[in-house]
């Protein structure tokens, strides 16, 4: 996990690598953001509605790319030390696990390769996944005292960019349920974590053209809230 991993903190519970998938469609006429919610059994989150993501796997590190991704990209994922190819095959692998949609693009590679755990079906698609279809634009860790902590890192997708039909949740795992295109100015009437509420007012300020230079952070490793621009 880099630097994160070298400090003190005063909650025990270990920061694990995160990566979330946000797939923006429509973002010239009225944008929409595919969001699903959480069991209310769920460990962390019970009961909101998230972007598709999850923790890193060791063996997220060894999938190629059809396209590799963005220099600028790959460059501010490592300010902190990370995996950034890691933390990009991540996102994109829990998109196809969360939701069935298939962001990558055909790779001969694909077929001929020992498919790992978690990568099975995805690969047997024929596909690689599709480094420069992703934008890094969000970090937060989360405090301490939560059941679970992540150091999250968000991805935002043109929803154009899928390999599959945008609408077929068929092959989605049952971790999240009433996957749902949801129009920006309509998001906020559901029950969602505050942090989910941050990032979706950076996705505003992006469609509108209004954002500020930088991908945004919000530091908790420790009990100091931090917020800066990396």
């Amino acid at each position: 996990m880099g630097q994160t991993d070298a400090r003190i903190l005063s909650d025990p519970m270990p920061i694990r690598d995160a990566a979330t998938g946000i797939v923006l469609r429509d973002a010239a006429t009225r944008p929409r953001v595919l969001m699903g919610q959480r069991g209310k059994d769920a460990a962390f989150m019970p009961s909101k509605f998230v972007f598709p993501g999850g923790a890193v796997d060791a063996v997220d590190a060894t999938i190629p790319f059809a396209r590799p991704p963005a220099p600028e990209c790959l460059s501010r994922l490592s300010l902190d030390g990370a995996n950034g190819g890691a933390l990009m095959a991540a996102s994109v692998r829990e998109l196809w696990e969360e939701t069935g949609l298939l962001l990558g693009a055909p790779d001969a590679r694909a077929t001929g390769m020992q498919a790992p755990k978690g990568w099975r079906g995805y690969l047997a698609t024929g596909h690689l996944p599709d480094g420069a279809a992703l934008e890094y634009m969000f970090r937060a860790i989360t405090p301490p005292g939560r059941t679970r902590r992540f150091d999250a890192r968000f991805f935002l997708v043109d929803a154009e960019a899928l390999a599959s039909d945008p609408d077929d949740f068929s092959g989605a795992e049952d971790e999240l349920s009433h996957l749902q295109w949801i129009p920006l100015d309509k998001v906020r009437s559901f029950d969602m974590p505050f942090i989910t509420e941050v990032v979706l007012a950076e996705i505003a300020a992006r469609v509108e053209g209004r954002a500020a230079p930088g991908v945004p952070f919000f530091d908790n490793s420790t009990e100091e809230s931090r917020f800066r621009r990396l």
